[in-house]
């Protein structure tokens, strides 16, 4: 990442999810279709969070000794 890559527009990507888009125009299914995806993103993201954390508590079981 550069210093300036804010003043880069980002490429679109087809049925991708952007934080912050407007919902308005979204069907109702769009928006539950949306909702999953966001929440499997979530799990996602917490299962690396965890397993992040495993990894460092390892490292410091190993390196307190």
């Amino acid at each position: 990442m550069g210093l300036f890559d804010d003043d880069v527009p980002r490429k679109f990507i087809p049925g991708a999810i952007s934080v912050g888009e407007d919902l308005s125009k979204l069907s109702e299914s769009d928006l539950a279709e949306r909702i999953d995806a966001l929440t499997e993103e979530i799990d996602r993201t917490r299962r690396e969070l965890e397993q992040r954390g495993n990894i460092r508590d390892a490292a410091n079981s190993i390196f307190q000794k």
